[in-house]
């Protein structure tokens, strides 16, 4: 068993899970950590949980105190015989407690190993929990002697501590955003962990090619690769086709990956694919247009005519792929939704007309469908994931 500590928005997290491991696999345990019972659970792959760990000991009921005893004793045991210095780190998540009780708990440990000869270092916690980058630098979780306890309440008063596999890490996440060759802001900057999220909302991997006819700069393609995923790759500009070509030859370099991909100039709305590629495509994974970016929520009038261009746009593709790609195809597809100054969203008309494209719409068991947004807090325009199969033709 496993618990996942979750990412800013912990329901994409929790739907990436399910996707991946089935929703009788994985139960949420409280706000930001997720349960997942499955021997092929793989933390590497993962989007939208920023650590995650093997469970160690499980508590009915708890607090602070309780958990403390538990861990001093299990790990002055554990490690008292150890002939390695031992690098701990102890993240507490659901405690109305402070950084300093968190401390003592590892204090505690690290003085009763000193009496029996062990050496033990202690990670500082400013906060209850150490931050993902604290825990990917000091490298918790990759070694047995580099350890992580997340200790993890839930609103039952569940107790479980866990020892981490794990943190996101933020490093490699960031070249893949900011170090590769090329880049391009004004086509819009999706974030790694959100497309890698958005393949795994698609399912499990399994032979075929991910197609992404919105490839811009090939942030998609990349992380399906990484994947060990076939992709095409199309878009309307040749200059993005120029761009995500030369990051996937970057990528190709970096991470010794055989070049198993395709980019190719098409517009997304009237694109005719060839034979092979229609046989060989079973997952469609794109980010669509959004439209304008804006800085605040816009008057009535200009949100009514961005809102219909993309949706004429998001429309017509749709429409035009449909007879082409094959009914067991998975597509997940991230469209715009504005947020007004109360938080409300405005989405797009075709959410609300999808069996007429000739799609349904697929829903989730532990999320619901308005949870399935991707926003900062500053945003207006968030990107709405839709999960979405063909109407079978008969």
């Amino acid at each position: 068993m496993h618990i996942t500590i979750l990412g800013r928005q912990p329901a994409l997290g929790v739907a990436e899970l399910e996707q991946l491991y089935g929703a009788n696999n994985v139960r949420w345990f409280s706000q930001q950590a997720a349960l997942v019972d499955s021997p092929n659970f793989d933390f590497e792959t993962l989007g939208g949980s920023q650590k995650a760990g093997q469970v160690v000991l499980e508590l009915d009921r708890g607090n602070w105190l309780t958990a403390s005893r538990q861990i001093v004793q299990y790990y002055t045991a554990k490690w008292r015989a150890s002939e390695h210095k031992i690098t701990l780190g102890i993240s507490a998540y659901g405690f109305k407690i402070s950084p300093r009780d968190v401390q003592k708990t590892g204090l505690l440990i690290k003085k009763k190993l000193r009496d029996s000869g062990t050496s033990l270092r202690l990670i500082p916690n400013p906060e209850i929990a150490l931050n993902t980058a604290a825990s990917h630098h000091n490298k918790l979780g990759l070694s047995p002697t580099k350890v992580e306890l997340l200790v993890v309440r839930a609103p039952n008063n569940r107790l479980i501590i866990a020892e981490s596999v794990g943190a996101q890490n933020i490093t490699a996440l960031a070249a893949r955003d900011q170090a590769r060759p090329r880049t391009d802001a004004f086509v819009g900057m999706l974030p790694p962990k959100l497309a890698r999220m958005m393949i795994n909302l698609s399912g499990e991997t399994k032979p075929g090619r991910l197609w992404d006819p919105f490839c811009g700069t090939g942030t998609v393609l990349q992380e399906a690769r990484l994947k060990g995923i076939n992709v095409y790759g199309s878009d309307l500009s040749q200059k993005m086709v120029d761009y995500a070509t030369e990051n996937m030859q970057w990528l190709d370099n970096k991470y010794q990956i055989d070049p198993q991909w395709q980019v190719f100039q098409a517009d997304a709305t009237d694109v005719k694919l060839n034979t092979a590629q229609k046989s060989e495509i079973n997952r469609v994974v794109c980010e669509a247009y959004l439209g304008q970016p804006f800085s605040a929520p816009p008057k009535p009038t200009k949100l009514t005519a961005v809102r219909g261009n993309c949706n004429h746009i998001i429309s017509q593709f749709l429409a035009n792929i449909r007879p082409q790609i094959n009914p067991s195809t998975a597509l997940v597809v991230a469209v715009p939704a504005w947020r007004d100054h109360s938080g409300k969203f405005t989405h797009l008309p075709l959410i609300d007309q999808l069996a007429d494209l000739g799609y349904r719409r697929l829903h989730l068991n532990l999320v619901s469908d308005d949870q399935l947004l991707y926003y900062r807090e500053n945003q207006v325009v968030a990107r709405e994931i839709l999960l979405l199969k063909p109407l079978d033709e008969n």
